[in-house]
Order: C-alpha cells, then sequence, then structure tokens
C-alpha cells in the first residue's frame, strides 16, 4: 500500500509518499480501508521527535474515516463495508478522582498516530471498539475532520471546565481546529463566546462561526479588550491551545473564581505566572487532552445531526501529506486539512 511515512525527525521533508507493508489486523482489530484522514498539531509534534521516542519509520495521521476492509480475530458486531470513523484515543482509561479521562499510569493508552502507525496511509489497524459507524451520505471528509479535535473541545469545555449556560468562555487559537470546534460547542450550550484569532480574514470567519466577540491579537491587547467588553469583570472559562506567548494575558482575562483549561502549547511550553494573580482571583488552571469514549460518541452524533459542522480548510491528495504539513506549521490553516488517498 502507499502511505505518506518518514524515517527520521525533522521538518516536513522527512515525509516521504512510499510503498510499505499492508498492515493485517490482530486480536481485536479491524483494517479501515482510508477514504479521508485530516492532520492536526500531534502530526506536528510527532514528526518532530517530541516529547517521546517512537519506532521508526513512522505513519502518522490520528484522525481516520473509511470502510471496513477486513476484521481480526476476536470482533463481534461489525461488518466488512460498513462506514466507520474511528476514536482516536486507545484504552483510554480514568483517574477515579476526576471522573473519566487519561491514565498516565496505564501503559496501554494511546493515540493513533502517535506511538502507533494511523491513518496516513490507504489502510490502517483500529481497535474494533474504537468504531462508530458514520450515517448514509455523511461525507467522509466531514467525519475524518471531527474526531480528535471535537471530542478534545467537548472534554476541555464541558468536561474539564464545566461550562455553564450563559457563561462567558474566551477561547484562543481561534483558527484552530479545535478552537473552531469550541466555538460551536460553546454556542451550543447557550455561553457568550470570546476568540482570539490573527487577521481581518481570520477575524471574520471566527465570528461566522458563532462567535460574539472577536480580537485581532496583532492589532489589539485582547486582555484588555476583554476586561471592557465584559464590564470589568472578565470570563467564567477560558480554553487555550497557544500557551507561552498567551498564558498571561489569559490569566489577566479571567474572572473572579475564573478557570483556565489548557489543552496545548503551539507557542511554546514554558510559561510564567505572576502568582499573586492566581490567589488573589482565585482562579482554577486544569490540564485537559482528548477525551473519553462516551464524549466522543456524543459529540460526533451532534456533528452527524447537523448541530456542529468541522470547518474544513482544503482537502488534498495524501500524495501531498508533505505540502500539507507546511501548511498547518505555518499557521495559514483555518480549521482542518483533509487527506484523501
Amino acid at each position: 500500500m502507499r502511505a505518506a511515512l518518514f524515517s527520521e525527525h525533522g521538518g516536513p521533508e522527512v515525509i516521504n509518499f512510499s510503498e510499505t507493508d499492508k498492515p493485517e489486523p490482530g486480536q481485536g482489530q479491524v483494517r479501515i480501508a482510508v477514504r479521508a484522514a485530516s492532520l492536526n498539531h500531534l502530526d506536528i509534534w510527532v514528526r518532530r521527535g517530541l516529547p517521546f521516542e517512537i519506532p521508526l519509520p513512522h505513519i502518522g495521521g490520528s484522525d481516520v474515516a473509511g470502510i471496513v476492509d477486513a476484521i481480526g480475530p476476536g470482533v463481534k458486531g461489525v461488518s466488512l463495508g460498513t462506514r466507520v470513523v474511528a476514536d482516536p484515543s486507545i484504552n483510554y482509561g480514568w483517574y477515579s478522582d476526576l471522573g473519566r479521562g487519561p491514565s498516565i499510569k496505564d501503559p496501554s493508552y494511546n493515540v493513533l498516530g502517535e506511538h502507533i502507525k494511523g491513518s496516513f496511509a490507504e489502510f490502517c489497524l483500529i481497535p474494533a471498539d474504537n468504531l462508530l459507524e458514520i450515517p448514509d451520505e455523511f461525507p467522509f471528509e466531514l467525519a475524518a475532520a471531527a474526531g480528535l479535535v471535537f471530542v478534545t473541545a467537548w472534554h476541555a469545555l464541558l468536561e474539564r471546565g464545566q461550562l455553564q449556560p450563559g457563561e462567558a468562555v474566551l477561547v484562543t487559537g481561534g483558527s484552530g481546529g479545535v478552537a473552531t470546534a469550541a466555538i460551536q460547542i460553546a454556542k451550543l450550550m447557550g455561553a457568550s463566546v470570546y476568540a482570539v484569532t490573527s487577521g481581518s480574514d481570520n477575524s471574520k470567519r471566527v465570528k461566522e462561526l458563532g462567535a460574539d466577540f472577536v480580537y485581532d491579537r496583532h492589532e489589539q491587547d485582547f486582555s484588555k479588550e476583554v476586561w471592557r467588553d465584559t464590564e470589568k469583570t472578565g470570563v467564567d472559562l477560558i480554553v487555550d491551545s497557544v500557551g507561552e506567548a498567551m498564558w498571561n494575558s489569559c490569566l489577566r482575562s479571567l474572572r473572579v473564581g475564573g478557570r483556565l483549561v489548557t489543552y496545548g502549547a503551539t507557542a511554546g511550553p514554558k510559561v510564567e505566572s505572576d502568582v499573586r494573580l492566581i490567589f488573589w482571583k482565585q482562579l482554577s488552571i486544569l490540564g485537559s487532552t482528548m477525551g473519553p469514549p462516551e464524549a466522543f460518541r456524543r459529540v460526533m452524533n451532534l456533528v452527524f445531526e447537523g448541530r456542529l459542522k468541522p470547518v474544513i480548510h482544503s482537502v488534498m491528495p495524501l500524495s501531498e501529506a508533505q505540502r500539507a504539513h507546511e501548511l498547518l506549521e505555518s499557521g495559514e490553516v483555518f480549521g482542518k486539512l483533509v487527506l484523501v488517498p
């Protein structure tokens, strides 16, 4: 089969579109004939070699939609030819004190395309338990664009952030895949949405997604604008994917008793905080990553119903995976890049 793979870590140039062995499903697995896969920032980190080692050569790709092509031993209730999308979290696990969530103590927890080979190929292997059937006529491209970003946004907003109707939520990195999902979910849940992005075109698109207030980070100090637009109270909740570049502005944007949920670090992982701001305002800082199987199924059903819609920047041939990595890394993408074999 053909796949976009890399045999060493580095920039987009390490990705090659070449022949590799077609995988055979093992115990509890199915093989998917890939019809669409989409990129995430995780693919960039894995390609760069951060923060962990993986067996090489490696095939990236956490999101996939396609058709069940082969069934491994022990699999029940799955039929050949079924149209499916995959939950990218494998053996998600849980902490007893947090409810469902990832367990760093569980070595079986993984993400498709992270330590194990992913979906940037003509075929890939998925645990049968991670499959969700796609309704007839629902586009593979939309299904593939939704999985990781919508479950991540759902978990960060509702399960970690405990967003309530009528609250004010700020979403950073507004043009990203998770952010475009988070804006829609927050609006669906009855929140007021404040969003930070860059450039007039992105600002317009974010506004069209439903954000009530949009700030161009190149033109404004968004923390001052949020303070003004909330009548000097601040927002209840922030979901942040940016990290270093916006950390202190995020803390300043929160109301007393506000919550900041961090799920990414696209602008750097090292942050400094004025601890006085945290204890004076009695702030809560929470980490979040991916989401449990129940969250995946719930949010994907909302996608299938048309109440939430993935934002696709463009659909590209799998053979152009290197170019797709370049685009995502450049910061020029609004929403998701989808690859089709």
